[in-house]
């Protein structure tokens, strides 16, 4: 063990990585935790509104990002101070990650179905750095060998011809195998080969007089809804908890 934690972890500098990502993780949790225990009404936390402003946890999650991050590139990868630093960064990005949904809206959306986005950024980002510490390089270039990274052609070669991968894969609508591509190539691959979804650009620009590959294409998305749909909703509400359920509108004249 502490072998391999010297020759992945300690000699290529990803210390700070993994400390970023503990803190992340832990941060994610524990303000999830805090945010479920004021909306049941428990315990002793509530939301902060001094002169009767609600300040939400992105601007704190802000502030400790941008310390965390620049103090990050003044202190290299090594020492006590890069660890510190990258705990600060990976809790103020779990702060900030955490209302993702509420940045790209513009809105409060915390606790509504548009709030959802926010999970489904933490695990992306997750698994992203995970495969970062697991030794994955961006576009593939780990898959090149020696000869390879020595010829400029054979790795322009690499990147090209896996960015194209990603960028179809993202075209048809794939934008969670679009950025796991990025790290694993053969992700995006799978997702430039298959049928696009209905509703991206590629099936609004190639599959206009193809009636039967966007029918095709409709069919693939139902089922692929039906199956996972159910699953990811339950696990999102495992670890943040339900939406609020919006009342349906009063029927006409009542």
């Amino acid at each position: 063990m502490g072998h391999w934690w010297h020759d992945n972890i300690a000699e290529p500098g990803k210390t700070p990585l993994l400390l970023a990502l503990a803190a992340f993780v832990l941060t994610f949790a524990i303000t999830r935790t805090i945010t479920r225990m004021i909306r049941a009404g428990k315990g002793p936390f509530r939301d902060i509104t001094p002169g009767g402003v609600h300040i939400h946890h992105v601007v704190p999650g802000v502030v400790l990002t941008v310390i965390g991050g620049f103090g990050a590139v003044a202190g290299g990868r090594h020492g006590v101070a890069a660890g510190i630093c990258a705990v600060i960064f990976g809790v103020g990005a779990g702060l900030v990650l955490d209302e993702f949904a509420l940045i790209l809206h513009l809105d409060d959306v915390y606790w509504t179905e548009e709030g959802r986005r926010s999970v489904e950024v933490v695990v992306l980002t997750v698994s992203l750095v995970a495969l970062v510490l697991a030794g994955f390089s961006p576009l593939g270039v780990d898959d090149v060998t020696d000869e390879e990274q020595q010829g400029r052609l054979g790795l322009i070669t690499t990147y090209v011809i896996n960015f194209c991968f990603v960028l179809i894969a993202l075209f048809k609508g794939k934008v969670r195998m679009a950025v796991l591509g990025t790290l694993v190539p053969f992700v995006a691959l799978v997702g430039a080969i298959r049928l696009a979804r209905p509703t991206s650009p590629w099936a609004r620009r190639f599959y206009r007089h193809r009636h039967r590959a966007r029918s095709r294409a409709l069919l693939r998305a139902y089922h692929h809804d039906v199956r996972w749909a159910g699953p990811r909703r339950k696990f999102q509400d495992l670890i943040v908890g339900a939406p609020d359920r919006v009342p349906p509108p009063p029927a006409p004249g009542s």
